[in-house]
């Protein structure tokens, strides 16, 4: 319960800063920086080294994939028809493809499954979400932020991506069998920093201003987002032989809100930042009444 209330309290506390705080121009990038590439890299290399690598855990790490790919072939599809700017699409597959898995995602799998619930989400959020935002999003981000796609670039910009660097590094500390106990304490309290500071970065961005196209861009992301992308998960797995808490994890996972790193993707490229914060905003409000209905429709 704590664990939720500091999401809630950290947002609003950065909206009531924006409204009546006057904060700093050059804020938000800054603490944003932080967040996506010191942050995030502590605590991949906190969690990575304790993950038990399993073949027959492929379904959470497929569903995350399929959700973000789903999301791309949606909004890919559906924009242009909408008559919407790549800009908004861009926004819409980041946004709603990659999944809030780690700072909401973590608390409220443990809260509704324990420990073993936990371990079964830290898989699916540091073998499927992240390494999706660290390839598949930064492709995503270039292509529809009206630049020139490079593959050198692009392939450059991943393997230099902090948190991709710290995956790799997680993975070869994990097979060595980890940590020494001297460093083991370290990483956990600067990646403590990333809810409480992305969240904060949220609420000082966060906005309900929008116009009626943007209500409707919004409704069709949250709707694949909180809907759509876990019901295809559940059938995926369910078709493949995949049940129990595996399934459920990794249903619940694909049904989180969108991801804070990937808004802070979106405003980095300049891909219709008002319209990724305030999806965030409002996905992170609504999954913490779907994400626990989902639990119980699910039988868990």
């Amino acid at each position: 319960m704590s664990a939720l209330l500091l999401l809630f309290v950290c947002l609003v506390l950065g909206v009531l800063v924006a409204r009546f705080g006057r904060p700093p121009s050059g804020m938000v990038h800054g603490i944003n920086w932080w967040v996506l590439n010191i942050a995030l890299s502590a605590l991949v290399l906190e969690l990575i080294p304790r993950v038990k690598f399993d073949p027959q855990l492929w379904f959470p790490i497929v569903a995350m994939w399929l959700t973000f790919g789903g999301a791309w072939l949606l909004f890919g599809l559906l924009g242009p028809r909408l008559g919407w700017s790549r800009q908004r699409i861009g926004a819409l597959v980041l946004v709603c493809g990659l999944g809030n898995t780690s700072f909401m995602g973590y608390p409220l799998i443990q809260a509704l499954h324990g420990k073993a619930g936990l371990a079964l989400a830290v898989v699916a959020d540091q073998l499927g979400c992240f390494p999706v935002l660290a390839s598949a999003g930064i492709v995503v981000a270039s292509l529809y932020s009206g630049r020139v796609p490079q593959p050198r670039v692009i392939i450059r910009r991943i393997l230099t991506f902090p948190p991709f660097v710290a995956l790799l590094v997680g993975i070869a500390v994990g097979s060595l069998g980890g940590w020494p106990v001297w460093l083991d304490g370290v990483f956990a309290p600067i990646g403590g920093t990333l809810t409480p500071l992305a969240l904060f970065s949220v609420g000082l961005q966060f906005k309900f201003h929008l116009g009626e196209r943007q209500l409707v861009a919004a409704g069709l992301g949250l709707g694949w987002k909180l809907l759509l992308a876990p019901v295809l998960c559940l059938l995926l797995g369910t078709a493949t032989g995949v049940g129990g808490l595996v399934l459920t994890v990794g249903v619940l996972q694909a049904a989180m809100a969108p991801m804070i790193s990937a808004a802070i993707l979106a405003d980095e490229y300049a891909l219709e930042p008002p319209l990724a914060n305030t999806i965030l905003g409002a996905g992170i409000v609504l999954s913490l009444l779907t994400v626990p209905l989902g639990n119980i429709l699910l039988g868990r």
